[in-house]
């Protein structure tokens, strides 16, 4: 098996396990405060990956110089996953999916203001295409919904954390200093522990931990362990292997992937005009991953 092959099977994995987020996710919103869940999350995550960053052998003191870079990336990141939890209170795991293929559009978008950075006529085309196909999912296939642009209060606000999302990418080219993946991440987890701790204590301290129904412990170990460290593992591992824009690509399987996952739990499945819209995601895919 070639390496572009291994990196191609890392990041089909990685995808599947990010969209088990969203069905996940969904089943747990109402059960325990966003804040909470997402501070239960970082802390677990960050212990996880503060060991494979000693492991690593990058966990040094010049490391955490400046530590107003981690505040900033793990503030951005934590407002990313409290305002998905928010929105998956109301939101179909589907149409949060399809939110979530916006933020490539918007990073491309944010890219070519801030940086100046101009996409090939090709990512255009793909990233715009994932967008019209995340837009008829979003509206649920409705033109009068598309038209008067009314939409989800659930689906509004995950938009907003994926707002937040788009800006990653370049604040981790203005805060990364030389630092291996695993310590800028434990880094990100830490500082963003700390901004859920400032603004989400009275909600963490609030939180009946042991009053929790089972399905919140193994829904918040998937988050940690498999929708956190390990896919954190395979972006790295495909990034390593593959053109960033086929790695960006798999990121547009996302809602088919959670449509998978809500067949395979027995949820409502959407309608089938919704289809259409993942459709156009997945056709953004094979423009992508063209050579």
């Amino acid at each position: 098996m070639t390496d572009a092959m291994k990196g191609h099977l890392a990041m089909l994995l990685f995808s599947a396990l990010v969209s088990g987020s969203f069905s996940l996710g969904v089943m747990v919103a109402n059960d325990i405060a966003p804040m909470a869940m997402t501070s239960a999350r970082f802390g677990l995550a960050a212990v996880i990956v503060g060991i494979l960053a000693v492991l690593s052998g990058g966990l040094k003191r010049q490391a955490f110089v400046a530590p107003w870079r981690y505040v900033a990336t793990g503030g951005a990141f934590a407002f990313y996953f409290v305002m998905m939890f928010y929105g998956l209170r109301t939101a179909q795991p589907v149409s949060a999916a399809a939110v979530f293929t916006l933020i490539p559009f918007m990073s491309m978008i944010i890219g070519a203001i801030a940086l100046g950075q101009h996409p090939n006529k090709r990512m255009i085309i793909a990233l715009a295409l994932g967008a019209v196909g995340a837009l008829w999912v979003i509206f649920r296939a409705d033109l009068a919904l598309f038209l008067k642009f009314q939409f989800g209060r659930g689906e509004a606000l995950y938009f907003v954390g994926c707002v937040a999302h788009a800006f990653l990418p370049i604040l981790f080219k203005a805060t990364n200093r030389g630092e291996n993946g695993f310590v800028s991440t434990f880094g990100m987890l830490l500082g963003g522990s700390v901004v859920l701790l400032i603004f989400g204590g009275s909600d963490i301290m609030a939180t009946n931990w042991g009053a929790m129904p089972g399905r919140v412990w193994w829904v918040l170990l998937y988050l940690a362990i498999f929708a956190s460290t390990i896919t954190f593992i395979l972006l790295q591992y495909g990034s390593m292997r593959l053109p960033g824009a086929k790695v960006m690509a798999y990121s547009y399987l996302t809602p088919t992937w959670v449509l998978l996952w809500e067949i395979g739990f027995g949820h409502v499945v959407p309608p089938v005009m919704i289809l259409v819209g993942i459709g156009l995601s997945f056709g953004a895919v094979l423009i992508l991953l063209k050579d």
